[in-house]
Parts: structure tokens; sequence; C-alpha cells
């Protein structure tokens, strides 16, 4: 089976990452800034990054809708911290007027474990990973509410956040609150690039 073309949101965000990852897993990882390379992309990556910035950007450059309808139409689409939260249906605390891409149904806090200086990293077991993942929560969202048929992957094992969930998967979707593409461990996403292979 030939490889999979995974794009990654590349308007605003931590892009580079995200491709260099996909990189080293032997992916054909391109920036997508426009509707025309979207259409090429078997798959996407919503990076982090500033999730108002980035819907209001998505619109300027007329990739908004065409996002929304990969995404309702069955594209396998990963989302990190931001992205996570442009793929919720519903959002807490949102900006005035910020409008999401959805297609999981999720409850997301924007902002939830607080500003740029409460950005923390731990040890979080990921259901389907063997050992723990070494997580880098940047003014990170979590999960409020699942809807059904939404699978928790990973939630905060300690601490005042015990318990919050930090990454989901509903079908071919999956978000997470932190950046598996900081740290050098990618198995994060080789789950996300197995999953598009069996999409």
């Amino acid at each position: 089976m030939p490889s999979p073309s995974i794009g990654v949101f590349a308007l605003q965000g931590d892009v580079r990452e995200h491709l260099r990852v996909l990189n080293d897993l032997g992916v054909d990882a391109v920036r997508v800034r426009r509707p025309e390379e979207l259409a090429r992309c078997d798959a996407l990556v919503l990076p982090g990054g500033e999730s108002t910035t980035m819907y209001k950007l998505a619109r300027t450059f007329e990739l908004f809708e065409p996002l929304v309808d990969r995404i309702r139409s069955g594209m396998p689409t990963f989302g990190t911290c931001a992205g996570m939260i442009m793929m919720a249906d519903r959002l807490e605390d949102a900006a005035e007027g910020q409008e999401t891409l959805g297609g999981l149904d999720i409850t997301v806090r924007r902002n939830a474990f607080g500003r740029q200086v409460d950005s923390f990293e731990g040890e979080l077991d990921f259901d389907g990973l063997g050992d723990p993942v070494h997580a880098v929560f940047i003014r990170a969202p979590w999960v409020e509410d699942l809807g059904e048929g939404v699978e928790p992957l990973a939630t905060i094992p300690a601490g005042e956040a015990a318990g919050r969930i930090v990454a989901v998967r509903q079908g071919s979707l999956m978000a997470t609150s932190f950046h598996p593409e900081v740290g050098g461990d990618d198995r994060i996403h080789r789950y996300f690039v197995d999953l598009v292979k069996q999409s």
C-alpha cells in the first residue's frame, strides 16, 4: 500500500514539528494552506497554536468550509491542543464569535489548565501504547464532556486535574490536549498513521 498523504494545517501553529515527525515515519507530509492542497490529502493534522487565529485564517484563506466538509465526510483528522479545540463540536470559555470545524462529539474547555505560566509536563498512560507517553501541556484545553461513540485515550493521573480527559478518539478522528510532536516520541503520530491506513 502506498504511503498516505497527510496534510498539516499550515496557516498558524507548530507546523514544522508535525511535518518532521510525519516525515520521519515515512509519510508524505504536506503543508495545507489552500483548498486545492487539502484536496490532495488523505488525512489531516490540526496543530497546536491559537485556536481563534486559526479559524479566522481558515476563513480568510477560504479553507474553513472545505475543512468542515472533509472532516464530516470521514477524512481521518488528528488535532493537538488548539487542534483539539478546532475539532470540538462544543466549547466552554470560547472567545466571542469563535467557530470550530467540529466533527468530534465533545465539549472542550479552552485554557483549562491556566495561562502560559501554568504550562507543565508529565507522564500519561495512553490507551493502546505500552509505556507511558511524556506529555507537554501549553495553555492546554481538556475535555469536559464526551458524546456517545467517543473513546477516552488518556487522562491526567494525579493532582488537581486528576481524571480530566486529555486524549480522545471517535472513529477516524482523534485529538490530544498536549503536544506529542515535541519530545522525540513518535508513537502517537504512529497511532494516527495506522488509523489513516485502516480508514
